[in-house]
């Protein structure tokens, strides 16, 4: 490690950390409101924000979306076994470790290059149960033993794009697999007008799950802008009004849509399957200023 400037030491709110990783240019910036605040960026791209004086605070709106379906997975503080395909900045493991102390989590994140910045800069509590694998989310998931997960939580980008093959039924099919009865599927999905992908991912959702919610800015789910939305879906009903309930709360409130109303949204969209899956459309540049 050498000489590298590290959080532990004190650093707070003092310079960025630049590095080049495999996915591109990675940036550790401070958070000038929080002493050892940080927010990762990729090429620009913000990707997570972590708080290692309190990791149970989330600051991105879809982050602090998939915490509520973390609080909802399971009775309050209860362990948990928790599949992350998708690292950043290990902000949601790092949030099940603080909220339900004794989880057992499995991280996949491709990019082992980040991995290592984010160890090195950004350390891990030493008695979380957390292991990292650098594999494709796809390969990593499949090693995942059946029915093991209570939780399987997708946050995939490349480029700023959700990689086409975590986008189909088959996808979905190895999703559940891991599962156990009952258990739970979140994604973090982007899109923005005419939310073709979105409706895309809904169907294909729909034709592996019996239940699902999806939680978005209104103007989101209108098609009046780019944004992130978060698809939850179980073999059992999901605790949509408390999870409604939360989403309005929130600091920039959302909508949650399920039953009806989310299968109208579809617009007839029909699953993707590998054979026809593309990648997540590229936000405008506009998104990131």
């Amino acid at each position: 490690m050498g000489k590298s400037r590290n959080p532990r030491r004190g650093r707070g709110a003092g310079e960025a950390v630049v590095e080049q990783v495999d996915g591109g240019l990675a940036q550790l910036v401070p958070d000038r409101e929080r002493a050892r605040g940080w927010t990762l960026l990729i090429d620009g791209a913000p990707q997570s924000h972590v708080d290692l004086d309190d990791p149970a605070y989330l600051s991105f709106e879809y982050q602090r979306r998939l915490g509520h379906v973390i609080d909802l997975a399971a009775p309050f503080g209860k362990p948990i076994h928790a599949v992350h395909l998708g690292g950043g900045a290990l902000t949601l493991a790092r949030y099940v470790a603080a909220t339900r102390p004794r989880s057992t989590q499995q991280v996949v994140e491709w990019d082992a290059s980040l991995v290592q910045l984010v160890r090195r800069e950004l350390p891990l509590d030493p008695n979380a149960r957390i292991r990292v694998r650098s594999v494709d989310a796809r390969e990593g998931l499949a090693k995942v033993p059946d029915g093991w997960a209570d939780l399987v939580i997708a946050d995939v980008f490349s480029k700023a794009r959700t990689p086409a093959h975590l986008t189909s039924t088959e996808f979905l099919d190895e999703v559940r697999g891991a599962l156990k009865p009952g258990g739970v599927f979140a994604a973090n999905l982007a899109d923005g007008p005419p939310l073709a992908h979105l409706r895309g991912q809904i169907a294909t959702a729909a034709a592996r799950f019996p239940e699902l919610a999806l939680v978005a800015d209104p103007a989101v789910l209108r098609g009046k802008r780019f944004g992130n939305a978060v698809l939850v879906a179980s073999d059992l009903p999901l605790p949509v009004a408390e999870l409604t309930r939360r989403a309005a709360s929130d600091p920039h409130p959302g909508r949650v849509e399920h039953g009806r109303a989310l299968t109208d949204f579809t617009g007839g969209a029909a699953p993707v399957t590998d054979a026809a899956a593309v990648a997540s459309p590229a936000p405008p540049p506009s998104v990131f200023r």
